[in-house]
């Protein structure tokens, strides 16, 4: 059915790999809704992750999707870790309107060890270190990057840490990646990845009611705490209704993120607007990779040239591009 032969009372739903925006008026709050399919699938089936570098990468692709969508302009947002565990680095950017990719990078030795002996937490996996969000609206434009520490059993809730510590904005996220077994076409079976997340934030009109004691080391005023009292009763009943998502509802695609903000959000109201689709597409190319290497010496160009020619394969979508050195005046 298509929009203009939708009836009133018909519902459409966003289905997979789109982002839902949403608002909730009668409680102040307002955020997006999200579950990955195909195109988390696509991003993690191009490695061969072990299982628990492969989930993490997803809740960091979800996040970054949950974040980057709230961009009003033309740039991308770059959501990152880095710490001193198993997993070294972490990374996915989204630019908009809706393209993300993503990419791990790890110790597969210290992975396995991990794995064997059950340490494959968050926390174990990632260390000490940072999880940085930096904004980039082009080269004409200062970069913005916020760094909160890996401190949180998950992701969310470093997420969570770095609103309340650098924005002083109310925020729940929640998110949850599940892994199926699906039949493969060489035969056997091979993981199918999917996610699903939901960020919703406090944002009344009068800043003053979104006020909260400030985390150690944050941005926020010293007077700010004084002005504080105690949690606005809206944002408490935002954030106990938000507290009884179930990981299976975010990504489960019976469900969707209609269905689950109607059953969290009926009572008082909620209103969605039109989704935007996310797409699996990686932001390098052939120019972009001459424009560094052209920044080799001449010795550096000659190190990299094998079996004739200069091949570059890129990190995050595993394209390889060739180059011949000639085309960077070496015989």
């Amino acid at each position: 059915m298509t929009d203009t032969q939708r009836q009133l009372g018909d519902i459409g739903f966003a289905g997979d790999d789109h982002v839902v925006p949403f608002e909730v008026r009668e409680l102040d709050v307002r955020g997006r809704a999200i579950q990955l399919g195909p195109l988390l699938d696509a991003i993690l089936g191009r490695h061969d992750y072990p299982v628990p570098v492969a989930r993490l990468l997803a809740e960091l692709a979800t996040l970054t999707v949950l974040l980057g969508t709230s961009l009003k302009f033309d740039g991308k947002l770059i959501a990152q870790t880095k710490g001193d565990g198993p997993i070294e680095f972490i990374v996915a950017d989204f630019t908009t309107p809706g393209d993300l990719r993503a990419y791990a990078r790890f110790n597969e030795v210290e992975i396995e060890k991990a794995i064997t002996v059950g340490k494959t937490s968050t926390a174990d996996l990632l260390g000490q270190g940072i999880l940085a969000f930096t904004i980039d609206q082009g080269s004409d434009m200062q970069r913005y990057q916020g760094i909160v520490e890996l401190t949180g059993a998950s992701l969310s809730e470093m997420a969570e840490t770095y609103f309340r510590q650098s924005e002083q904005i109310p925020t729940m996220v929640r998110m949850a990646v599940a892994e199926l077994l699906v039949p493969a076409e060489s035969g056997g079976t091979r993981h199918s990845w999917r996610a699903g997340g939901m960020l919703v934030q406090f944002l009344p009109e009068m800043a003053e009611r979104m006020i909260q004691p400030d985390l150690p080391g944050g941005d926020a005023p010293d007077e700010a705490d004084e002005v504080y009292i105690e949690e606005d009763d809206a944002w408490t009943e935002a954030r106990a209704l938000v507290e009884t998502i179930e990981a299976d509802e975010l990504t489960d695609p019976d469900i969707g993120s209609e269905r689950l903000l109607f059953r969290l959000f009926n009572e008082h109201g909620v209103h969605v607007f039109p989704p935007t689709k996310v797409a699996d597409k990686c932001s390098c190319s052939r120019e972009k990779l001459a424009e560094v290497l052209q920044g080799f010496s001449a010795e550096e160009v000659r190190e990299s040239v094998e079996n004739g020619h200069i091949s570059v394969t890129c990190e995050f979508c595993s394209t390889t591009h060739l180059f011949d050195p000639s085309e960077f005046g070496i015989d």
